[in-house]
């Protein structure tokens, strides 16, 4: 009799972890649902948002001016590789 009394009592504790977990299981995909849902009214104005800015924003302008192809000079900077590599070695890096 007491045997049975144990084997009754572990499926009663059996049985409320099942429910508990099912319980905590459906929670869980709750608030997993509510993320996506989320995820998704947030991409929908982003993507929104983005589309009207594209169509709103004007056209980027072209400078009357041509640029130069040649690459301008920075101050104190070397002319040639040979003057680059003597600025180099003075300045204590070995090549």
């Amino acid at each position: 009799m007491a045997d049975n009394a144990k084997k009754n009592q572990a499926q009663v504790k059996n049985a409320q972890r099942a429910a508990e977990g099912r319980k905590a299981m459906a929670d869980y995909e709750a608030e997993a649902a509510a993320v996506r849902a989320k995820t998704e009214r947030l991409r929908a104005l982003r993507l929104a948002k983005e589309a009207a800015e594209s169509t709103t924003a004007p056209a980027p302008k072209k400078s009357a001016a041509p640029r130069s192809k040649a690459a301008k000079p920075v101050k104190g900077a070397s002319s040639t590789l040979a003057q680059w590599l003597h600025d180099q070695q003075k300045g204590g890096r070995r090549t």
